[in-house]
């Protein structure tokens, strides 16, 4: 089993340095150099995201003429950097660090002229690092709706339809404060699809749908009624439609499907791997039934190893502590414990290292993990239906432990199994 843990952490490390934000900018700045500014006109830096400082000092060595720099991140990926200020935010759910980088942000961006360019770095977990609440509300409003997304099962695409209409800075917002300046932004994508406007809520991009489309899902997922009474006011409020956003050029500079590409060019020597989905999407229970069904599928007289990307959702009836990273893993333990035969493994973990409001990226699952959570006293029965997914696979040492990692690329899932 050791030799399966060692590959399945070498391919998740593949995915991570693929998504490498520094390399990544450098190659994209290093084939399409930005334009001359016209005299006088000056670059200014705004960084945000997880990936921020790895951007920031990647940019400041690339980009000459830099007059501002501001990045903005999570504490775990906090470093001072020479030349930039640095603000740590909240991560998920905003607190008064966030609103401050918001406001520093809105700033920043007022401060420009015609002839500056504002050049926006920006990667997965901006939404909640950078806010700036919409007129009429406040921070706690926005923390509270935050809140009940994370634990509602949407996925990201409608939570941040959702924190685009509550917000002075998503959905574009950020354009319209830095107007008339020029706005060139590189996005590094935590989001399947890669659509932009999803990714840290899309502050350079067109929001993805309106109020009302924002006040539907809320009533779909049935937390409507939950939600502060300002936000319901403004999402229920009738309004003029907004002009039309500034010009900006988004270029998309690295991404999930880039690091599953990475991960099956490590694989392919030895193993001859098989990318069953770039989309392991949607409810956590399916998506490990989907894993365990593919294992089934495989040949049995073979290495196999299966990769996945994606991310998951998980709708909290629990109490417990975990991420949908560890639920999967700890699914997959329970049905392959039932289901699957041989010497495997199963790893599914958050490219930044972090899943949940936990320490760790991620699981890990073997033919083993599921019993050994019952050898340690605990019922894994239990902990799983309180959403309890740390704990139980704590008791297992079957936790992921990888730190900051400075990037975020969304989920990646490797299962490993040798015949025998």
């Amino acid at each position: 089993m050791t030799g399966l843990l060692t590959t399945a952490k070498a391919l998740f490390q593949a995915a991570v340095d693929r998504a490498d934000p520094a390399r990544a900018l450098r190659a994209q700045l290093t084939a399409s150099p930005l334009p001359a500014l016209p005299e006088g006109g000056s670059n200014v830096l705004l960084a945000v995201g997880k990936a921020a400082v790895p951007m920031m000092r990647e940019a400041l060595d690339l980009i000459p003429g830099t007059a501002q720099a501001l990045a903005i991140t999570n504490p775990e990926n906090h470093t001072e950097i020479p030349g930039a200020k640095v603000i740590c935010g909240s991560h998920p759910v905003p607190d008064e660090n966030s609103a401050a980088a918001g406001q520093a942000a809105i700033e920043l961006a007022h401060a420009l002229g015609p002839d500056d360019r504002l050049i926006a770095l920006i990667s997965g977990g901006g939404s909640a690092l950078m806010v700036a609440p919409a007129p009429g509300l406040t921070l706690a409003d926005k923390a509270a709706v935050n809140k009940l997304l994370l634990a509602s099962g949407l996925d990201i695409n409608e939570m941040n339809l959702i924190r685009q209409q509550l917000s002075d800075t998503k959905g574009g917002g950020l354009l319209r404060h830095a107007a008339p300046a020029r706005v060139q932004a590189f996005i590094l994508s935590d989001v399947i699809g890669d659509d932009l406007r999803a990714i840290a809520s899309g502050p350079t991009v067109a929001p993805i749908g309106t109020r009302a489309q924002a006040r539907e899902t809320l009533q779909r997922a049935g937390i409507w009624d939950r939600a502060p009474e300002a936000v319901k006011a403004h999402l229920s409020a009738t309004h003029e439609a907004p002009d039309a956003l500034p010009p900006a050029t988004n270029t998309l500079i690295g991404s999930n499907r880039h690091s599953l590409k990475a991960m099956m060019s490590a694989a392919a020597a030895e193993w001859g791997p098989k990318l069953v989905s770039h989309r392991l999407t949607g409810d956590v229970a399916e998506a490990a039934e989907t894993v365990v069904k593919a294992a089934e599928a495989a040949p049995g007289n073979k290495p196999v190893a299966l990769i996945f990307g994606g991310e998951t959702t998980v709708q909290l009836t629990g109490t417990g502590l975990g991420g949908r990273n560890q639920e999967l893993a700890l699914r997959v333990a329970k049905l392959g414990a039932e289901r699957l035969s041989g010497d495997w493994l199963f790893l599914s973990g958050g490219t930044d290292g972090r899943d949940g409001p936990t320490d760790a990226a991620g699981g890990i699952a073997t033919p083993a993990t599921w019993n050994a959570i019952k050898a340690a006293g605990q019922d894994p029965d239990a902990l799983l239906a309180n959403n309890d997914s740390n704990a139980a696979l704590k008791a297992a040492d079957a936790l992921l432990m990888t730190g900051g990692t400075g990037t975020n690329v969304a989920d990646v899932q490797i299962f490993l199994r040798r015949p025998g």
